[in-house]
C-alpha cells in the first residue's frame, strides 16, 4: 500500500513540474523571449494603392478664415455716395492629387520617395456670400457696382490670407500627414518633396 501512495505522490509532483515548466515557457515567449523569424524587408506599393491615394483628389492642409471691410466711395455734386460691405470667407490651402506627375511615388524595399504638387489655393470661390453683410450704404448702387465691391474683397483676402508663412505653414502639415500614411503603410523611410 504504502508503494502505491508514493507512486502516486511522484505522479501529482511530476504534473505540478510540468504545468509550472510550461507556465514559465508561456510567460517567458510573451515577454519577448522568443523566435524570430524575422519580418519582411520590402514592401510592395501595388497600383491600387496608389490610384486609391490620387483618388483622394484635393487634400486640405490648412484653412484660412478671413473678414475683409470694403468700401467705395462715389464723389457726386452735393452728397457723396458710399457703400461699406462686410465679407467673409475661408481660404483652403492643400495639393489636388489629381496634379500629381508620373513617377510621382517611387518605392524601393522599406523606403519610398514622394513628389507630390506645390500647395496652393483649392477652392477660388472661397467668399461666403451668405454671410457677406452691408454695413453702410448711402446713394443708388448697380449690380456692377457691388461686383467691383466683391472683386476687391477678394483681392485683399487673397493678400492678407494667402501669404509665404501661411503658405509654408500648410505645406508642413501636409508633410507631416502624408509621412504619418506612408508610415502606417509600412514604409520607414520616407522623403516627401513639394514641386515649386
Amino acid at each position: 500500500m504504502k508503494t502505491v501512495t508514493y507512486i502516486k505522490i511522484g505522479v501529482a509532483i511530476a504534473v505540478v513540474l510540468m504545468v509550472m515548466a510550461g507556465i514559465l515557457w508561456l510567460r517567458s515567449a510573451t515577454e519577448g523571449d522568443h523566435v524570430d523569424f524575422g519580418t519582411e524587408a520590402s514592401i510592395d506599393m501595388t497600383p491600387t494603392q496608389v490610384h486609391s491615394i490620387k483618388a483622394i483628389g484635393e487634400w486640405e492642409f490648412l484653412s484660412v478664415s478671413a473678414e475683409e471691410l470694403v468700401d467705395t466711395i462715389r464723389k457726386g455734386i452735393f452728397r457723396d455716395d458710399e457703400l461699406v460691405r462686410i465679407y467673409n470667407g475661408t481660404l483652403r490651402l492643400g495639393i489636388n492629387m489629381h496634379k500629381v506627375k508620373p513617377g510621382w511615388l517611387q518605392a524601393a524595399g522599406d523606403s519610398v520617395k514622394v513628389t507630390l504638387p506645390a500647395v496652393g489655393l483649392l477652392d477660388k470661390d472661397f467668399i461666403d456670400e451668405a454671410r457677406t453683410k452691408p454695413f453702410y450704404e448711402v446713394g443708388s448702387w448697380k449690380p456692377a457696382d457691388r461686383e467691383a465691391l466683391y472683386k476687391k474683397a477678394r483681392r485683399q483676402m487673397l493678400t492678407h490670407c494667402l501669404t509665404k508663412e501661411n503658405l509654408q505653414a500648410a505645406q508642413v502639415n501636409g508633410e507631416a500627414q502624408f509621412r504619418s500614411m506612408m508610415r502606417s503603410m509600412g514604409y520607414k523611410h520616407v522623403t516627401i518633396t513639394f514641386e515649386k
